[in-house]
């Protein structure tokens, strides 16, 4: 037996990406919409990284741009 189908989280991934019902002529417009879907997914996680990472003090946001810089 495939690990994905044994396993209980890739069996579910699975469903969800490959398994996922896709119309017959897939079009430019269905393609464009899963770029976009992607492309809010990583502003979403960035942004919730940004605010996580937040400083309102004037003094201490230099320092803080500066160890994203210097600490990747």
């Amino acid at each position: 037996m495939r690990v994905i189908k044994s396993n209980a989280l890739l069996s579910i991934a699975n469903s969800y990406i490959c398994d996922s019902p896709q119309p017959i002529n897939i079009s430019y417009a269905w393609n464009f919409g899963s770029l976009l879907a992607l492309c809010l997914g990583t502003q979403i996680l960035t942004g919730v990284i940004l605010a996580m990472h937040y400083t309102p003090n004037i003094d201490l946001a230099f320092i803080s741009v500066e160890h994203y810089i210097r600490y990747p």
